[in-house]
């Protein structure tokens, strides 16, 4: 609650499925009104009217694609218009494009960049100095471990995005942090969703073992609770936390082989 009273509110993206929808319900859960946007206008009106009779909060959706780049400026200006404070925002709308860099065109990986990247960093930027200015703000950018470790071949830009997102975090977080304004960086290792389904790696996937799987509420869950104790990057899940550290004090080149030999197996490439 904000020092009137009044509930605070979320915007989170990619809301329809995945750790999308599990952050809808956990910042429900904790009394946000929620702002919630994906692609899928009919998946958002249901989850709203499914969150707004459970957890008794206000639920606005906006169906909008994020590739589109007027995007992030029309939603600002549409709360903005009708009186939509935004105090926390989760930058959480991604996907992965498979396949050799030289083999995909320039058009789908300028639409993977206005998402992966140029969309959450608009979007922070126009809900920040509001934030600033109410001395309150909670920023998410799920990003990836696959941020923290080396690139691997296919999906090529989609680590480079993750590391972006984790830079941009901890940066634009240090900028903040006196305004009692946080942005944290989540990095989840793989994880139970619709992504592998939307980029068609879905089978491929499927062959990894179980303990490498995290569930997308305890990954949601963690996220609050970082953004909230004002960590600057949390990475989900014992196996990657112990996967990070050793990427980050084993040879380069090893790591590098590692990953080519590992990345055969659930990557197209």
């Amino acid at each position: 609650m904000d020092q009137t009273g009044a509930r605070r509110t979320a915007l989170i993206t990619g809301a329809s499925a995945g750790i999308g929808l599990s952050f809808a319900r956990v910042f429900a859960e904790h009394g946000f009104n929620l702002v919630l946007t994906a692609r899928r206008e009919d998946r958002l009106q249901a989850i709203a009217a499914d969150l707004a009779q459970q957890y008794g909060v206000n639920v606005r959706t906006i169906a909008a694609d994020l590739a589109d780049p007027d995007t992030p400026k029309r939603m600002v200006d549409e709360l903005t218009e009708a009186g939509v404070v935004i105090d926390a925002l989760v930058n959480n709308a991604g996907y992965g494009l498979p396949g050799r860099y030289a083999d995909t065109t320039w058009d789908d990986q300028a639409r993977f960049i206005q998402v992966m990247i140029t969309a959450c960093a608009e979007l922070a930027h126009r809900v920040v100095p509001g934030m600033l200015a109410r001395k309150y703000g909670r920023i998410i950018n799920v990003a990836s471990v696959a941020g923290l470790v080396p690139g691997s071949p296919g999906h090529t830009l989609y680590g480079a995005s993750k590391a972006f997102l984790i830079k941009f975090s901890q940066s634009l977080g240090l900028e903040t942090r006196r305004h009692n304004v946080y942005v944290t960086a989540l990095c989840p290792g793989f994880t139970y969703s619709e992504f592998h389904d939307v980029n068609s790696t879905r089978e491929m996937v499927s062959q990894m073992p179980k303990w490498m799987w995290l569930d997308a509420e305890t990954v949601a869950r963690e996220g609050y609770d970082a953004v909230m104790r004002g960590r600057y990057v949390h990475v989900n899940g014992r196996v990657y936390r112990a996967m990070v550290f050793f990427v980050r004090h084993l040879p380069e080149s090893w790591v590098l082989r590692a990953t080519l030999s590992q990345s055969r197996k659930f990557r197209k490439q």
